[in-house]
């Protein structure tokens, strides 16, 4: 999915340079049967990129756009402070 800090934050945070993979988009969705979203949890909550994600597929949810599409999810979190 799309990144969601600008690439001034993401210098001064250090953040290494990101992958030339995919991004999904809302407007994609459409092409698709079917979707598997993997997510890291922090303290309970999905990464704020997913969040704005999905948040943006609201317009497919009120068009119907996306009935009859199978979809599933799996969560991971890396400690015991992950929000459990």
């Amino acid at each position: 999915v799309p990144e969601t800090l600008t690439e001034d934050v993401l210098g001064k945070m250090h953040a290494p340079p990101k992958p030339d993979y995919p991004i999904m988009t809302a407007a994609k969705m459409e092409e698709f049967d079917s979707f598997m979203f993997g997510l890291s949890g922090r303290f309970g909550i999905m990464p704020a990129q997913m969040k704005s994600f999905m948040d943006s597929t609201g317009s497919l949810w009120m068009g119907g756009k996306l009935v009859g599409k199978t979809g599933g999810c799996f969560f991971s979190t890396g400690c015991q402070g992950g929000g459990q």
